[in-house]
């Protein structure tokens, strides 16, 4: 049997940390609240049951005694074997019916039926070993009470109305001296109708409990959710400014620490080494004429020490060029082609529009980078022979394009360092970086927003608000 684990983020285990608990207390004290209800409805509804099948036994009650009250003196002066008494009190109990069901029921202790006005089939028939569907014996039960004196038996009866079997309580009482139970029922059957329409009220009440407690349940998962979320969003947004200031931090020293090692560069090692030339070139001058072998080391240092400086002067340059600050974008960046073009042999080509706007310096050094960066790779990995570089000013900011004929980039260089840095520093701008390469050629462009366009020199922020 294999197990499937789902992999969860931090947030989801948080967030299922955070509702888990919550949701299990929840259900708990729901199922707590509902079997409460239940019991205490449960006690409250026996209750009621009780107190009215209680009163409708001593209804009954009532309703024999006033009965036996009616022929007692008929009962009272009659020896047990009087017929003409004995069918004056059935012709009495026959015509005292009450209500649609309510009727008086005699049977001797034989079992036979002497009188059932709303059940006349049954009279004169015997019925001991009666039943009902659910098994309690009937008759044979209501003759044993009599014969003890009198009490109550429940049982289900057919009702004379419908034909259909209900719920019956039934008094009955003992004439000893004629051997009859006497007795009337009555059906219950509303007060089962009642106690059950009270059990469903109180399902349907605990059902609409539930479905609150769900509610408010779910109000409060997603309202953890709806934190977590907002909590979840606002932190990323926060360390992502923290991780763009740094970035920028990062990107500014590393400018810093080019302009002063280039700085160094040019103020410190290449004076040295001008110092150095000159000194040896003087040395040269001064040796005594037709002596060629001092001459000819000298020489040789002397176009070494040329070449270091030039080499010098261009590491100084290309780890922060003069010219990106003094003149600007547009024209480091034709000096960039131009040298690049000089030393590579490549046919090199660049176009500007001027910028009504000017960049700030962020932008500026971005652009510049990425620009210094695209051209080593074209160097180093394209084997292109022909290059073309184009900044302009847009509506929404500044493009500068940079495309080759060369062999594309394939698969192993395409997440290179370079390129990284590239989008890292178009990223930290707020711009966007696209790269389409191809076996005939690569173009990069990089979008620089808005934001970083600087108002145009002499103009004032009154002027810029009017120009919005």
């Amino acid at each position: 049997m294999r197990l499937f684990h789902l992999p969860l983020s931090y947030g989801q285990k948080l967030f299922a940390l955070a509702t888990l608990p919550l949701i299990l207390a929840v259900a708990a004290i729901a199922f707590m609240v509902a079997a409460q209800a239940r019991h205490l409805a449960e006690r409250e509804i026996s209750a009621l049951e009780n107190r009215l099948i209680e009163a409708k036994k001593e209804e009954l009650r009532n309703y024999v005694t006033q009965a036996r009250n009616g022929f007692y003196y008929i009962y009272g002066s009659a020896t047990p074997d009087d017929q003409i008494a004995k069918t004056q009190v059935m012709q009495i109990l026959s015509a005292m019916i009450y209500g649609t069901e309510g009727f008086f029921f005699v049977y001797d202790y034989d079992g036979t039926n002497l009188v059932s006005p709303r059940q006349t089939d049954m009279i004169n028939r015997d019925w001991s070993g009666l039943k009902d569907s659910e098994g309690t014996p009937v008759v044979d039960e209501l003759i044993a009470i009599a014969r003890s004196g009198a009490g109550y038996h429940s049982f289900l009866w057919p009702k004379p109305s419908t034909g259909e079997e209900a719920r019956m309580v039934a008094y009955v009482t003992g004439f000893q001296s004629w051997r009859w139970a006497v007795g009337t029922g009555v059906f219950i059957d509303d007060v089962l109708a009642t106690t059950a329409a009270a059990r469903a009220e109180v399902e349907a009440r605990v059902r609409r409990t539930f479905l609150y407690i769900g509610a408010i349940t779910l109000g409060a998962v997603l309202l953890v959710f709806t934190s977590g979320l907002f909590i979840n969003i606002r932190e990323r947004r926060l360390a992502d400014a923290k991780l763009k200031r740094l970035t920028q931090r990062v990107f500014d020293a590393q400018e810093e620490e080019r302009s002063r090692v280039a700085r160094e560069l040019h103020d410190g090692i290449s004076q040295i080494l001008v110092g150095v030339r000159y000194a040896l070139d003087t040395a040269r001058r001064r040796l005594a004429p037709g002596n060629d072998t001092a001459a000819v080391p000298l020489d040789k240092g002397l176009g070494a020490l040329s070449t270091a400086i030039q080499e010098v002067r261009r590491i100084s340059r290309d780890l922060r060029p003069g010219v990106l600050d003094d003149l600007g974008l547009g024209p480091a960046l034709k000096t960039l082609t131009d040298d690049f073009g000089a030393r590579t042999g490549i046919e090199t080509r660049f176009e500007t529009v001027p910028f009504r706007n000017r960049l700030d310096k962020e932008a500026k050094i971005a652009l510049y980078r990425i620009a210094q960066e695209a051209m080593t790779n074209i160097e180093r990995h394209s084997g292109a022979s022909r290059v073309d570089m184009d900044l302009r000013g847009t509506r929404g900011g500044a493009v500068l394009k940079i495309a080759d004929n060369g062999c594309g980039i394939n698969g192993e260089r395409g997440g290179g360092l370079g390129l990284r840095n590239m989008q890292e520093r178009v990223e930290q701008l707020g711009g966007v970086l696209q790269i389409r390469s191809s076996p005939r050629g690569t173009l990069i462009q990089a979008r620089v927003p808005l934001t970083h366009m600087l108002p145009p020199e002499g103009t004032t922020p009154e002027d810029k608000k009017a120009e919005a």
